[in-house]
């Protein structure tokens, strides 16, 4: 257990620094009887892992919700790094309708990156705090069962798929043995072909599967924002549907807000997005009122 200290740096604790703690841990307490016992599904995004610093925060506050008795499920992404190792390839990046062209060559660069480091570092960051997490992909034990995705437009974009099956009893297994499951966004068919997903879908799938109370899409802006730029705080599945229809939320917005709405349509409670770069972001979005990003729920409340 740490010692408790009077002294801190700068000097003597005042009373009202301690009153403020007090406070901030009264807050705290009713948000971990509410998730206690629940399964928290959070999509870390590509742009929100570049940060050194933000990855070791993210893997502390991961922890911190293990340890008071949530189950976290980790869903990660990684385009930026696989277009960093494509370039340096000297691989042609290409993109139809917000999807990567993936030939056989672009998909065994995605698969390395994806699950050969990115999963891995993840995954490492957080057992730094104890042996807390086990790294996964598709392939493992059929978890992610995946179809062949084409374009908007009919066309072939290559070995792009689309979920067909989550095989959750896998990650409810480690959730027994108090495992924190980090899931690469690579799904596989009855063939054994690789597939390249997105990995908000994932998350939205993964969610549904588990029965999560909460799925969290942590990336790079601060959550949906309206005509004028401000940030949506709350939206119900109706409100989700009218910006996706007229094109008010566009390109890497459009799968996250789609797969909340698949989300909370599927039973899931409540879905946000919500800018992972903040600090401490996913903690503030679980443990207080004020919540970070765009929250959605069934009826646009808490």
């Amino acid at each position: 257990m740490p010692e408790r200290r009077a002294e801190q740096e700068g000097g003597v604790s005042t009373e009202q620094e301690l009153q403020l703690k007090a406070r901030v841990l009264t807050e705290v307490l009713p948000y971990i009887k509410m998730h206690r016992g629940h399964t928290i599904v959070i999509k870390l995004g590509g742009n929100a892992m570049e940060n050194e610093d933000i990855r070791r925060m993210f893997a502390s506050d991961v922890v911190l919700m293990r340890y008071v008795g949530i189950q976290p499920v980790i869903v990660h992404g990684g385009g930026p790094q696989i277009t960093y190792y494509m370039k340096r390839l000297s691989k042609e990046v290409e993109f139809v309708g917000g999807h990567r062209v993936t030939d056989s060559e672009t998909m065994e660069i995605a698969k390395m990156v994806l699950v050969g480091k990115v999963n891995k570092e993840i995954v490492s960051l957080i057992n730094r705090h104890g042996t807390l997490s086990m790294g996964l992909s598709g392939d493992d034990g059929n978890l992610i069962t995946a179809s062949k995705r084409l374009a908007e437009d009919g066309s072939d974009i290559g070995w792009v798929g689309n979920v067909s099956s989550i095989n959750a009893q896998i990650i409810e297994e480690l959730l027994t043995y108090e495992l924190i499951p980090v899931i690469a966004s690579v799904g596989t068919d009855s063939e054994g072909n690789s597939y390249n997903i997105n990995a908000d879908v994932v998350a939205g799938e993964v969610a549904m599967a588990v029965n999560a109370s909460k799925v969290i899409y942590m990336t790079d802006v601060k959550g949906i924002l309206d005509a004028s730029g401000e940030l949506i705080r709350q939206l119900d599945p109706s409100g989700c549907e009218r910006m996706l229809q007229t094109g008010e939320v566009s390109k890497g917005m459009i799968p996250k807000v789609g797969s909340c709405l698949r989300a909370v349509r599927g039973g899931v409670a409540r879905a946000t997005i919500l800018d992972g770069t903040v600090d401490h972001a996913l903690l503030l979005e679980v443990f207080t009122d004020e919540g970070v990003g765009t929250m959605i729920t069934e009826n646009g409340v808490e």
